[in-house]
This record gives C-alpha cells, sequence and structure tokens, in this order.
C-alpha cells in the first residue's frame, strides 16, 4: 500500500521548506529511521528521517533538490515496486497515509554546557574541535562534534538516561535512529562528515561594465521579512534610549576575567543586568496575544546572531536564574549551533524578551524591532570613551547608549523608563548582580 509523505512543519513559523538534498533516490529501499532529505526551514537546515510505517520503494519524489514546497503537500511517495500512485501525486488520500508532520517527534531539549566564553550578538564563527580519539569505535560524529542521531533517537536517548556516544548507529552513514537506542547495548561505532567545501568568491566586473548578481531569497530571509513586517507596521513602536557610565562594570569583567576560570564579555554583563531588571518590571516580560496581555513569569532572554544567512535568535532560558559564567558558556554554545545550522526547535522557541548588540562593530547606537511575541528589545550600542562630569570635574568616562524599543500595545513610557532606569542601576554597580 502507497505511503504518501508530506512537507513536514519543522518549526512553528514554517509555512514552506527546500529540499536541500536527497539521500534517496527512486527506486531505493527506505527503511524506518532511514535518512531522507535535508530541508532548509526558515531558522536552519534540518535532517528529515522515515517514521515508524514509512517503509517502501522510493517510487515518486514531488519536491526536488533546490525546490521549494509549502507545508503538507507531497514530498514523497512510498510503496511496492509497479504501483499504481497517479492519484496520489496530486495530494490524493491513500488508506494509510503516514503524515510526516504527525509522525514527527519534539526534539529534545539542549543540555546546558558548562564551559567556554560568550560572544556578542554577532559573534566570530566557532570552530568546530575534532573529538579526541578513542581506542575502541565510537558513535558516529558530525562536524561540529555531536553524535550523529535522529531527532527521534536523541528525545528517546534523553527519556531513557542514556548516553548516545555509547550506542552504534544503524542508519545511513551510522547514524544513529530510534531501533538503535531500543536495542541498546555498549558497543562504539564511528563515522564523520567531511565538512562542505567553501563557496567560491563571485568574479569582480570589468572596470566600467555594468554588472550585478542576483540570488534566490531563502527561507530564513523570507521569513525574516515577513514577521519583522508584520511587527513593524502593526505593532505601534516606541523607543526610549538611556547612557550608562559602564567604568564600573569595566572594572568588574576585568577582575572577573583575571582569573582565567571564565570569560565574562559586556554583552553577558548585558544580559545578565537585563534579566534581573525584567523580574522587576514583568510590564516589559510581557507578550500581546491579541485579545490578552500575558505577563510572563519567566525570563527567557533572545540572544540576535547575524549569520552569513540572516538572522537567528537562540533562546536563553531562565536567565535571571543563571550566574554569569553559565550565562557566558550557553551563549557561545548556542551561538555556534546558530552558526553551524544546527539549532534545534527548542534552541529557538519561547522568547519573552530580546536583545540585539552591535557595539563590537563600531554602533554607537541604533533602534531594533521588536521581536514577535515579545513586547519588547533592547539595542546595544558599544563602549565609547567621551567627556562626562564627576564630582563638579569634566574627566574621560566610558559610555554605553542602550535604546528600548517597545510595542505601545503592551508597555507604556513610563515603564519602559523604570526597566532602564533598573538596568543602568545594576551595569553600573555590578556586584549588585552577584547577590
Amino acid at each position: 500500500m502507497a505511503i504518501v509523505i508530506n512537507m513536514p512543519r519543522l518549526s512553528d513559523t514554517m509555512t514552506e521548506g527546500v529540499v536541500a538534498k536527497w539521500h534517496k533516490k527512486i527506486g531505493d529501499t527506505v527503511n524506518e529511521g532511514d535518512l531522507l532529505a535535508e530541508i532548509e526551514t526558515d531558522k536552519a537546515t534540518m535532517e528529515f528521517e522515515a517514521f515508524p510505517g514509512q517503509e517502501g520503494k522510493l517510487l515518486y519524489i514531488g519536491t526536488g533538490e533546490g525546490e521549494t514546497a509549502p507545508v503538507d503537500t507531497v514530498l514523497a511517495i512510498l510503496g511496492d515496486e509497479g504501483e499504481d500512485i497517479e492519484a496520489l501525486k496530486a495530494g490524493g488520500a491513500a488508506p494509510k497515509e503516514i503524515l510526516a508532520k504527525d509522525a514527527a517527534p519534539e526534539p529534545a531539549e539542549v543540555p546546558e554546557p558548562a564551559e567556554a566564553p560568550a560572544p556578542i550578538s554577532a559573534p566570530a564563527a566557532i570552530p568546530a574541535e575534532a573529538p579526541a580519539p578513542v581506542p575502541a569505535p565510537a558513535a558516529p560524529v558530525a562536524t561540529d562534534g555531536s553524535v550523529k542521531a535522529s531527532p527521534l533517537a536523541r528525545k528517546l536517548a534523553a527519556d531513557r538516561g542514556i548516553d548516545l556516544s555509547m550506542v552504534q548507529g544503524s542508519g545511513d552513514h551510522g547514524r544513529i535512529v530510534k531501533r538503535d537506542v531500543d536495542s541498546f547495548n555498549p558497543v562504539f561505532h564511528t563515522s564523520a562528515q567531511p565538512g562542505a567545501a567553501a563557496a567560491a568568491p563571485a568574479p569582480s566586473a570589468p572596470a566600467g561594465v555594468e554588472n550585478y548578481t542576483d540570488y534566490p531569497v531563502s527561507q530564513m530571509r523570507k521569513v525574516i521579512a515577513k514577521r519583522l513586517s508584520e511587527s513593524k507596521f502593526t505593532a505601534p513602536h516606541f523607543y526610549v534610549t538611556m547612557d550608562i557610565d559602564m567604568d564600573s562594570a569595566i572594572a568588574a569583567r576585568k577582575a572577573m576575567n583575571a582569573s582565567g576560570d571564565v570569560k565574562i564579555s559586556f554583552n553577558d554583563l548585558v544580559v545578565k543586568a537585563t534579566a534581573l531588571a525584567l523580574k522587576k518590571h514583568p510590564a516589559v516580560n510581557s507578550s500581546w496575544m491579541e485579545d490578552f496581555i500575558r505577563i510572563n513569569d519567566h525570563v527567557h532572554i533572545g540572544v540576535a546572531v547575524a549569520i552569513e544567512d540572516g538572522l537567528l535568535v537562540p533562546v536563553l532560558r531562565h536567565a535571571d536564574q543563571m550566574v554569569l559564567s553559565q550565562i557566558s558558556a550557553s551563549v557561545k554554545d548556542l551561538a555556534g549551533k546558530a552558526k553551524d545550522k544546527k539549532l534545534q526547535p527548542s534552541d529557538w522557541e519561547g522568547n519573552t524578551f530580546t536583545i540585539s548588540n552591535l557595539g563590537m562593530f563600531g554602533v554607537d547606537e541604533f533602534t531594533a524591532i521588536v521581536n514577535p511575541p515579545d513586547a519588547g528589545i533592547l539595542a546595544v550600542g558599544g563602549i565609547k570613551q567621551v567627556p562626562v562630569v564627576k564630582d563638579g570635574q569634566v574627566v574621560p568616562g566610558n559610555v554605553m547608549k542602550v535604546t528600548l524599543s517597545l510595542d505601545h500595545r503592551v508597555v507604556d513610557g513610563a515603564s519602559g523608563a523604570a526597566f532602564l532606569q533598573s538596568l543602568k542601576a545594576y551595569l553600573e554597580n555590578p556586584v549588585t548582580m552577584l547577590v
């Protein structure tokens, strides 16, 4: 009996996907757990595997490599060789049709890393470290150092307390799938994927000749355009700017980093101060829900990360409960995953507030567009030495400008100003963030 596999919904904002690569071709046999394709969503390129019940010969591919298809349209059809599938190609129902989106599990929560310093919002690419050699075969390892496993296998392993590095993979190229976790035994297996070749630079145009290059709009860029356009033209924005004296923050950071155990960035200090200020001013930590306003008790801060294709906002969960070293390690880990397009839905969903930092680019001040469903976003400029008045004397001082963008449907000016006053107090007296 033919089985229809539809384009899955791999993120909450995904409306269409691009098939980046097929790992099966027409006529190949597909078994449960086999890697079928890599699908580019609006936020990442994700592996898509055959789930239980999705077995048979690959009879039809509805979306070729590089092509776009809406969610729930026919992606592929499995069945017996010679089976009539003409009626199914247009989206007709099969008696045992299995929709990929219904079978897809929720990805496992990414454990919080314990070390490594943090870059700011748009950090440099973080090189992957090769896994340490072991005397016996190990689990398949991806180029970023993580074990190669399907989302379902990861979830099952997390639920059962199984270390995936101890599991032998039986999927494509040694990839760990559900059946491997179900039949777990401590056998090691190794595999590695070669890194992708760097794109060749575009040739320059001869002098005096007009030239241009057209690039297709990526799924990520499409969603960025749609979401931010809706935010800018639907939510009535207003902006509040404040100068913050960073002399004490500079001294505190220097003292903390002198130990050598951890390296704290200025962005880490901003994240911590923001999280604590949000707890004091819950109106800013809120969401417009059309028929009601949601005041969030938890503080999940999204940190904007610039990548080649656009902008991603991985989320630091319960940031107010994290110490600076945890914030530092988590931001670096999430930024690295964003650069490598390894983020999972659990990494980018659920933000209650967003921070965008362009200070490392020499930007003094800017405004940012609110990131729905948040009611606010903090735009952070660089630290600049300017003349300031202290104790009646003009002296050199280190000042950082921050601009708070707010949705006026949710937050009023006085609430925004009070939030910035608290943020300023924490950053100008950093010791208060340590108690």
